[in-house]
């Protein structure tokens, strides 16, 4: 008799453990919601990249992260629900689009991808930045700007400086996205390619896809369309150079990487076969894209609560050299490919 007390406390135990984990983490997920909210918000009435907003507006509000109720929920929001967004990623994708472009753009956005993933690295060197660095930054302008910088952060080393790279990262590309969607439009003009190549330029160099969409259909129709697949397909690189990033930490125990393949891209590689077999009804993909956006943007938020300004002025002018040089290299490369196969 005197033992079925203990069981029950601990029976009572557990369950105001269940109760209490939401209420640990509400505060700071709601923050970082409101954020997301008013984010989006801007980005609809005023024009400009709601990612940028996000990070701006989650800056305002650091103070949350350093004590109080929020703090939990602001680390929950800024590595859970991040991870959730970029995996859901995947239902944009599906074997077809990559496949209708046919093998000349494909190989060359593999190149570019490649190649500007080298050239970030060998000028990191240069410029007395680290690897991973060099990789962040070179990996967030070849494949698809924030999304793939919040993707490879989550797989590289955990450093001192971990957090505050990557906030830069999100904030350099997709201020260069935002550049490069006005600027590039107007210098492509001066070259002799018809609609098809110069989707092929603009999908293969800008970063973001909603600034994609917005250069390649101020073009026309046709430059819109190829412009979007083009994307996609960088897009779709994010999944082996993020598994290869992986497994590449992986094989150095003395790093703070996983020591498996992360669930998120496991959850990324079933999407992109599921809508490839058409299995996704509409409604539910709708859905997923929906909810997809609105966990990235909230990360995002949670992310930038997480930065200081006084962090972000000691990134330096090397690194800020560094991305407009990754930049300006994916640009070059894929305008020779271009006009070179015109």
């Amino acid at each position: 008799m005197t033992e079925a007390v203990p069981s029950k406390l601990s029976w009572l135990d557990r369950s105001a453990g269940v109760i209490a984990v939401p209420r640990l983490y509400f505060p700071g997920v709601l923050a970082s919601l409101v954020i997301a909210i008013a984010a989006t918000f801007l980005s609809e009435h005023y024009g400009g990249p709601v990612m940028l907003f996000a990070l701006l507006l989650g800056m305002a509000f650091y103070f949350l992260s350093q004590e109080g109720q929020c703090v939990a929920g602001i680390e929950l929001a800024s590595k859970r629900v991040l991870r959730i967004a970029v995996g859901l990623l995947g239902a944009q994708i599906t074997v077809s689009q990559i496949l209708s472009l046919g093998i000349s753009p494909v190989l060359t956005v593999i190149g570019a991808v490649l190649l500007t993933i080298m050239f970030g690295v060998g000028a990191a060197r240069v410029m007395g930045l680290t690897r991973s660095f060099g990789l962040l930054t070179a990996g967030a302008v070849a494949i698809c700007g924030a999304s793939a910088a919040l993707a490879i952060s989550s797989v590289l080393p955990k450093t001192d400086t971990h957090e505050r790279d990557t906030v830069f990262t999100v904030i350099g590309v997709t201020t260069l996205s935002t550049v490069a969607m006005v600027v590039y439009p107007m210098v492509i003009a001066f070259f002799d390619l018809d609609h098809t190549g110069i989707g092929l330029f603009l999908g293969g160099t800008i970063h973001d896809v909603a600034q994609v969409v917005g250069a390649g259909y101020s073009v026309s129709e046709e430059s819109g369309n190829v412009a979007t697949f083009t994307k996609l397909l960088r897009v779709a690189m994010l999944l082996p150079v993020v598994i290869s990033l992986s497994a590449l930490y992986h094989s150095h125990p003395d790093t703070a990487a996983g020591k498996r393949l992360p669930g998120f891209l496991v959850v990324f590689a079933a999407l992109v076969l599921l809508n490839s077999t058409g299995l996704i009804p509409t409604p539910l993909l709708a859905l997923i894209k929906s909810v997809s956006r609105w966990c990235l943007v909230t990360a995002i938020a949670a992310l930038g609560m997480k930065t200081s300004l006084k962090a972000m002025a000691e990134v330096g002018g090397r690194s800020i050299a560094l991305i407009v040089a990754e930049t300006v290299f994916l640009a070059g490369l894929v305008l020779v490919v271009v006009t070179w196969k015109t």
